[in-house]
């Protein structure tokens, strides 16, 4: 009796510990869900999981949906778990496993976890593989060869490519290189009607060139003209601005002739000071001669009244004639 006592106590207490080992570190209720949905797991995995803070709910219910929706990539407890070790989302990555194999997508887990791990929304993509997404670009302003600007708005239409996802360009090099063609194709029209009645062309230019691009992780379906406007006149601006710099540029060399004749002016005018100041001078220096010739004998008084009457008669003509001459003072 003293020995039933005593195991009695021993007996509660070794129950209660099990209770506890059942309940609340290894989760009963989602491990019978998992035996009930055909999914093989070990106490000793909930364990495992539970020691190691790994949420236990999230592991079962991700490989039970996973069984559920028989997809092709085989995906084990200790895959999901040491991918949640690894800091990765598991529900996204089984989510975008299910939808792959609904769409008859072929994605494998270690792709899908490529994919989450580069910090793409994977599931995000394989629903764009799915239903198409469209972009639409801001006003894209380029000019026709007739300098007239067109502006122009598009709308693209993307779909995911699983297998480029990794390394692959995103939508900002899309929109970027979308913007480049669109340039390309109204820089090369030769009039801008021709843009503004077939805008398909540019379009259809875009997608031949884009068809062998294998570096975008999205491919481009169609892209559509969404809008056409008539900007500024270009070209005119171009012209008006070169005939404005050919007139400053003229004005300029004539203010440099102007100067230059100025200059020239100046200076014949200097030089006829000169010229004048030389004929005083000489002027200044006849009487003195006459008179040493006289002195000398060298001129006769007869030979000075000559030259006198010389100029007298020189100058009467030249009044009457209205001419005048520099007069030499004998």
């Amino acid at each position: 009796m003293e020995l039933i006592n005593c195991l009695f106590p021993c007996c509660v207490i070794g129950l209660i510990c099990l209770f506890i080992l059942l309940v609340v570190i290894i989760p009963i209720p989602l491990w019978i869900a998992a035996r009930l949905s055909d999914v093989k797991i070990g106490w000793g995995a909930l364990l495992g999981m539970t020691m190691k803070k790994i949420p236990v709910d999230l592991i079962i219910n991700s490989l039970i949906m996973a069984k559920k929706a028989n997809i092709k990539a085989r995906i084990t407890c200790d895959d999901l778990s040491s991918y949640y070790l690894a800091g990765g989302r598991v529900m996204p990555v089984v989510r975008a496993l299910i939808s792959a194999h609904n769409a008859n997508i072929d994605l494998s887990f270690t792709d899908a976890k490529a994919i989450d791990r580069a910090g793409r929304d994977v599931l995000e993509a394989v629903r764009m593989s799915v239903n198409p997404k469209v972009l639409e670009t801001p006003p894209i302003a380029a000019v026709a060869q007739d300098g007239i600007e067109i502006i122009a708005k598009c709308r693209i239409t993307v779909r995911a490519n699983i297998r480029r996802l990794v390394g692959g360009s995103g939508e900002e090099t899309i929109l970027a290189r979308v913007q480049e063609g669109i340039c390309t194709a109204i820089g090369s029209s030769e009039h801008f009607q021709d843009v503004l009645e077939s805008p398909e062309l540019i379009s259809r230019a875009f997608l031949d060139r884009e068809r062998d691009n294998e570096t975008s992780a999205f491919e481009i379906l169609s892209v559509d003209i969404a809008d056409l406007d008539i900007g500024r006149n270009v070209g005119a601006e171009l012209q008006i601005n070169q005939a404005i710099a050919d007139k400053e540029i003229a004005q300029s060399k004539a203010e440099t002739r102007k100067s230059a004749a100025k200059a020239r002016e100046q200076e014949m005018k200097a030089y006829v000071q000169q010229m004048k100041a030389k004929v005083v001078e000489s002027q200044a220096q006849v009487p003195i001669a006459m008179g040493e010739a006289l002195r000398t004998g060298k001129i006769s008084v007869m030979n000075y009244y000559n030259l006198k009457n010389l100029l007298a008669d020189t100058q009467m003509r030249e009044s009457m004639s209205g001419t005048h001459s520099e007069q030499f003072n004998i």
